[in-house]
């Protein structure tokens, strides 16, 4: 697995998975990435610390692959099970809950890189993890 760091004409950041750079190309290609912000599919790579996973097989018998899909599962169903999608308003909603507009809850979305030095910068601390609509290991 590779990530990448992305951004659109729009200039959104943002982070996405693929199983190799082939992978990401051929997508790119055919017009298969868009920004999770404001939809746009002008998405170019942009420099990055990258995490690559090569294949290997631990005692289990299990690839190095299969068992990353399976801990990247885990975290998904966690995060979706124990957060609200609030989308491309989640600066907007941590604001509300730090400021006392609205009650503390668990929220997941995407922010802007200016949204998040402004959730920075009053002090609200969050997470960026990559959540894909689903992953499965191999074979299932």
């Amino acid at each position: 697995m590779i990530a990448f760091d992305l951004r659109c004409d729009q200039d959104h950041t943002f982070e996405a998975w693929f199983k190799n750079r082939e992978a990401f190309e051929t997508q790119k290609e055919g017009g298969l990435l868009t920004c999770p912000v404001c939809g746009s599919n002008n998405v170019q790579k942009i420099p990055s610390a990258v995490a690559v996973c090569t294949k290997s097989v631990g005692k289990d018998g299990d690839t190095s692959e299969s068992a990353l899909n399976k801990v990247l599962n885990k975290i998904y169903t966690v995060v979706k099970k124990n957060t609200e999608d609030v989308g491309t308003a989640f600066a907007q909603e941590a604001l509300k809950m730090h400021f006392g507009v609205t009650e503390n809850r668990n929220i997941r979305g995407v922010a802007t890189p200016e949204e998040e030095k402004t959730l920075k910068e009053e002090g609200i601390s969050f997470m960026k993890i990559p959540v894909p609509e689903k992953i499965s290991p191999k074979g299932h």
